[in-house]
């Protein structure tokens, strides 16, 4: 996997194990269970009345805990480990599927494990958010070797300028010492440019290590892309065979209510086999060092390495940010950091869109069938549509496998569009999934006929939910990469522009200040620890230790989109229109669209001003 996408800097093995263990089944089992609850209802439990009411509630106190759990789970995993925090969600996962079918009642015992579940559940889904910058993070062992490296550079220059200035041993008291060549007053652009070069430029190639980072954040956003096919394609891996599960059981002998527990029991084990897959698959992640169980109790220490102008090394030892401060500092970075802040609203945006097209789809479908007599009941959930009014189904079905299908096959493209334009504005994609997306429910809610196989103006229905489709997987992907370039790469982008502010051009003249001004045998190139000069924790622009913070408010704001739109989507669905939840999520499309257009285009103007002045001073 490393080999065929080489800008990873994690092993095949763990970049397998992230896309196939922690990618693929992070909302699979969520499908299933979302998919089968009311048949643990119904044949299960015995309850045949309010079957709608009891599996609403069951799924508004899931998303409800979910909305407090991820931030939860993001923070812990900053202290004890990503992989740490996922294997305990999967073995969750399957215990709780398992404590389901042992319900005799709705209230507590199901509502107990469908908690238990949710907990289990967000563990998962936040996981697939902090996982992906340490896909892409340099090793401690890489990041150190560099920095030995630059520091060694910049001694051994200042030792040659020391060596320069000192009288010759072997000259003759009479003569005068012999000039410098590399003193002040000869020092010229050429050379000064050659000696300069800093940890912002390739030695041999002479490019802007700014390549590095822009490297870095591209090969988030490709496989962010992945990460979204990925998830697409488990939520079709438990449609075609977790939910078939009970009826193969049936025909095989059992009766209903034993299929459904069997069925619960097999994917269970499944949940917990993938724990084991992960626990194995994801040790010794790059940023992961020093993160364990141990933490909850110990109070863990950051250690930071300086090395002053005279080569000597100092160890620092600073007790690790509270998780009160974590927590607030991963929001105080969505107000501060653009990629970070459309990342948040892009997620916002892209979870909900996710339910308008597995949940509002369908009830639209069946809210058409209903007005014009072709269903004789409106059901209040996908079960009984699917038992009432088959063809409403049917056609439901249909669409909402045409918006996904659309989503799988963008989401690469999405990916690649991300790594592409990486070194100029990487919010575009965004602003491009925004525009798809409002066009998309704007039509869809105004449809007359959703019928895409009978009645006239019903092929705007298949363009309407495949512009759906590409809008929520490109806010998927987009947000999940600005999120990735916000922890690794825009974290090196802010250090080289700080660096260079700091050190002089290649065209600094000798009465300039700079590394040629004051103190002769200065070294031309800063400190390794120079990066971390003015930050009041010692680590300017390092976010990897906030990882699993900004994932837990990734998904706290993307619980946050589902709430709302569940609840007063569903509330203006039926006392306004059925269009009603397609308007909103147009509205949350045209919000992220505006967010996108007036940030990246003020970043674009102040980029093209800064150049222009470049320019003149040159």
């Amino acid at each position: 996997m490393a080999r065929v996408f080489p800008k990873l800097t994690a092993t095949g093995v763990q970049a397998t194990t992230y896309l196939l263990g922690i990618a693929l089944f992070s909302i699979s089992f969520l499908v299933f269970l979302n998919s089968s609850i009311s048949f643990v209802v119904t044949d299960v439990i015995g309850q045949k009345k309010h079957v709608g009411d009891a599996v609403g509630t069951l799924g508004f106190a899931d998303e409800l805990l979910a909305l407090v759990a991820c931030p939860l789970w993001g923070l812990l995993s900053d202290r004890i480990g990503v992989r740490t925090v996922a294997v305990i969600g999967y073995c969750i996962v399957g215990v709780s599927l398992v404590c389901l079918v042992q319900s005799t009642n709705v209230y507590p015992e199901l509502l107990l494990g469908r908690l238990g579940f949710s907990l289990g559940g967000a563990a998962c889904s936040t996981m697939v958010t902090a996982v992906l910058p340490a896909m892409v993070a340099k090793r401690p062992e890489e990041s150190g070797k560099q920095d030995a490296e630059e520091q060694t550079t910049a001694n051994g220059h200042a030792s040659r300028l020391r060596d320069e200035e000192r009288p010759s041993r072997t000259g003759s008291i009479g003569h005068a010492t012999s000039a410098s060549v590399s003193s002040e007053l000869t020092i010229t652009q050429t050379r000064f440019a050659s000696r300069s070069r800093t940890r912002h430029e390739d030695p041999e190639s002479g490019e802007p290590a700014k390549k590095d980072s822009a490297d870095s954040a591209s090969g988030t956003s490709q496989l962010a892309g992945l990460v979204g096919f990925f998830t697409g394609a488990g939520a079709l891996l438990a449609l075609a065979v977790f939910l078939p599960l009970p009826a193969h059981f049936q025909d095989n002998g059992q009766s209903r209510p034993q299929s459904v527990q069997t069925s619960f029991y097999i994917v269970g084990a499944i949940a917990v086999c993938v724990a084991v897959f992960i626990f194995f698959g994801l040790r010794n992640l790059p940023g992961e060092s020093g993160k364990s169980i141990s933490a909850l109790w110990h109070t863990p220490y950051d250690e930071s390495t300086n090395t002053d102008q005279e080569g000597h090394l100092h160890i620092t030892l600073t007790p690790a940010p509270s998780y009160l401060s974590l927590v607030t500092e991963a929001v105080k970075l969505g107000f501060t950091d653009q990629s970070i802040g459309l990342g948040y609203l892009g997620g916002f945006v892209a979870r909900a869109s996710s339910v308008g097209i597995s949940l509002f789809i369908p009830l639209f479908v069946n809210a058409y069938f209903v007005r014009n007599g072709l269903c004789t009941s409106n059901p209040d959930n996908l079960t009984d549509i699917k038992e009432n009014c088959k063809r409403a189904y049917t056609l439901a079905s249909a669409l909402t496998g045409i918006a996904e299908t659309a989503a799988l096959i963008c989401a690469p493209l999405f990916g690649w569009l991300g790594g592409k334009v990486v070194s100029g504005r990487s919010e575009w994609p965004l602003m491009g999934a925004a525009a798809i997306g409002v066009g998309g429910y704007i039509a869809f809610g105004f449809l007359r006929n959703p019928d895409a196989f009978h009645g006239e103006g019903g092929q705007w229905a298949f363009i309407a939910v495949i512009l759906i489709g590409i809008s929520q997987i490109g806010s998927i992907v987009c947000s999940l990469g600005l999120l990735g370039r916000g922890i690794n790469g825009g974290a090196s982008e802010r250090a080289v522009g700080e660096q260079s502010k700091a050190e002089p051009s290649s065209t600094t003249t000798p009465g300039q200040t700079g590394a040629i001004e004051g103190d002769e045998v200065a070294p031309l190139l800063p400190s390794s620890s120079a990066k971390y000069d003015g930050d009041e924790d010692g680590k300017k622009g390092d976010r990897s230790h906030l990882k699993g913070s900004i994932a837990g408010v990734y998904s706290f704001a993307g619980g946050a989109g589902i709430l709302l739109l569940t609840k007063l989507g569903g509330a203006l669905f039926d006392s306004w229109t059925p269009g009603a939840p397609f308007f909103m999520l147009a509205i949350f499309n045209a919000i992220l669209l505006i967010a996108v257009a007036v940030v990246g285009g003020g970043s674009a103007i102040r980029a093209k001003r800064k150049e222009d002045a470049d320019l003149l001073a040159a």
